[in-house]
C-alpha cells in the first residue's frame, strides 16, 4: 500500500516551514484579544518612533493680542516654551510555555487560548499604567512657566453616590474650561462600581434632561459633554514598584476625567508575536510583546476625582 500524501495546510505554496500559516492565525488571536481588552489607548496621543530611548514632546504657551498704534513697529513677543520627554519601558512580555505530551492529551486546542491571553496581560497593563499616568498628571505642576497644572477634586460621595460621580465630572468639566482645555476628546475612566452607580440615577440618563444613555442595558455615554468609560483598571492602591514613572498612592482615586492631550504614548516596538516549537523541551513557547513607555504630556488635561 502506497503512502499518502499529506496537505500541509500550514505551508505557504507548499513550500517551507510547515507551520508558517499558523503563525499568524495565532497573530490575530493575540492582537484581537489585545484590541478587545485595550481601553486607553485610543484616548490619548501615541507616537511611534524608529529608533532611540525616548521622544520630546513640546509644550508652548498662549500669546497675548494688542492693538496696534498707526505707524508703530511691530516686532513680535515672547512666550514660554518646555517639553515633556517621555522613555521607552524595559521590553514587556506575556509568555506561556505548553508542554507536548499534555497537548496530546487534552482534548481541545490551549494554544489558541492562552495565545489571547497574552493579548490580554499586554493590553491590561497598558491600561493599568496609561491609568496610573493619568492621575499622576491631575497632581502635577505646570509644563510651562504661567500655564496650569492638574486639579484634584475631593467628596467621599465620589466612592459611593451615582449623583455625586455626576457632580464631580460636571466640576471636572468646568475645571477643565476655565483652564482653556479644548471641549473635544474629553473622558471619564471610571471603575464598574461608579460607573453603575451613575447608570442609576435617572438624571443623568433622563432625555428630557438631556440624558445620554440606557437605564435598562445599564449604560451612561456622557455628563457634562464628557464621554464615561467604565475601566477595572483605574487604580485604586498604593503601587511602589515597577517603573518609577507609573509609582504613586491611588488608594483614594475613584475616577479620572482628562483630555486626550493629558498623556502620550511612544511605541518603538509595536505589540508583536512569536511562537516556537522548542525540541529540548518538548513544548511550544509563545510569547507576546512590545517596548513602548507612558508620559504626561499637559498636566492642566487632567482631573482627579478623590474619596478623600
Amino acid at each position: 500500500m502506497s503512502a499518502a500524501t499529506p496537505l500541509r495546510i500550514g505551508q505557504v505554496n507548499s513550500a517551507g516551514a510547515t507551520d508558517a500559516l499558523f503563525l499568524k492565525v495565532f497573530g490575530g488571536e493575540v492582537l484581537t484579544a489585545y484590541e478587545e481588552t485595550n481601553v486607553f489607548e485610543a484616548l490619548q496621543i501615541v507616537r511611534n518612533i524608529q529608533s532611540g530611548k525616548s521622544a520630546s514632546f513640546p509644550a508652548t504657551w498662549k500669546v497675548n493680542a494688542s492693538y496696534h498704534t498707526p505707524g508703530a513697529e511691530i516686532v513680535g513677543q515672547t512666550s514660554n516654551v518646555n517639553e515633556r520627554v517621555i522613555s521607552i519601558d524595559d521590553l514587556l512580555i506575556s509568555d506561556v510555555f505548553i508542554p507536548l505530551i499534555d497537548e496530546a492529551k487534552n482534548h481541545y486546542d490551549y494554544r489558541s487560548t492562552y495565545s489571547a491571553e497574552t493579548g490580554r496581560a499586554l493590553a491590561k497593563k497598558f491600561d493599568t499604567n496609561s491609568a496610573q499616568v493619568i492621575a499622576l498628571a491631575a497632581r502635577a505642576s505646570a509644563t510651562v512657566t504661567g500655564g496650569n497644572g492638574g486639579s484634584q477634586l475631593t467628596n467621599a460621595g465620589y466612592a459611593t453616590t451615582g449623583s455625586t460621580i455626576a457632580a464631580g465630572i460636571f466640576a471636572a468639566a468646568q475645571a477643565l474650561d476655565e483652564k482653556d482645555v479644548p471641549e473635544n476628546d474629553r473622558y471619564a475612566a471610571i471603575r464598574p462600581a461608579q460607573y453603575y452607580l451613575a447608570a442609576q440615577t435617572t438624571n443623568v440618563i433622563n432625555r428630557d434632561w438631556g440624558g445620554a444613555g440606557v437605564y435598562a442595558e445599564g449604560t451612561v455615554l456622557k455628563v457634562a459633554g464628557v464621554s464615561i468609560v467604565k475601566s477595572n483598571n483605574v487604580p485604586s492602591t498604593n503601587v511602589a514598584s515597577g517603573p518609577a514613572a507609573y509609582q504613586g498612592d491611588f488608594s483614594n482615586t475613584e475616577g479620572l476625567v482628562f483630555q486626550k492631550a493629558a498623556m502620550g504614548t511612544v511605541k518603538l516596538l509595536d505589540l508583536g508575536m512569536e511562537m516556537e516549537y522548542d525540541m529540548r523541551r518538548q513544548g511550544t513557547l509563545i510569547v507576546a510583546k512590545y517596548a513602548l513607555g507612558h508620559g504626561i504630556l499637559r498636566p492642566e488635561c487632567a482631573v482627579e476625582l478623590l474619596s478623600a
